[in-house]
């Protein structure tokens, strides 16, 4: 096991990047079927890739961990949010969500789809022990 204060603040990000995108989703949500107003979606998704990018960043630099297993469970879950966030994107096709709002809500999967699947991996590879292995 890493000692956990090496470690950056990957979950945490997570949970912050997914907040961004829930908020965002609530906000388009909230407006839909009328006009949605995009200035406050873009900024919530635009931060969210940001903030995912950031917490890559910063986990990829850590070379004493359970790479196998993180990218075990990594790849195992990102293909099941995978098809969850292609079969939300059905749905809202067939909503008849507007071209423009679509982007921002196919945007914010892609976050979801990505985000969870590293939090799942870290989180349980952070407690196996470390191997020099890297997926």
């Amino acid at each position: 096991m890493v000692k956990q204060e090496r470690l950056p603040p990957v979950a945490e990000l997570c949970v912050a990047t997914m907040v961004l995108v829930v908020i965002g989703g609530t906000y388009i949500a909230a407006h839909v079927p009328r006009e949605v107003p995009l200035a406050l979606p873009t900024v919530l998704v635009v931060a969210a890739f940001a903030l995912m990018a950031v917490n890559v960043g910063l986990f990829a630099r850590v070379k004493e961990f359970a790479w196998g297993t993180f990218w075990l469970v990594f790849t195992r879950s990102l293909a099941g949010y995978g098809v969850i966030s292609g079969l939300l994107v059905y749905v809202f096709v067939r909503g008849d969500i507007p071209g423009d709002v679509m982007g921002f809500l196919a945007a914010s999967l892609v976050v979801y789809a990505i985000d969870i699947p590293l939090l799942l991996g870290f989180s349980v590879a952070r407690y196996q022990a470390a191997g020099p292995e890297r997926g």
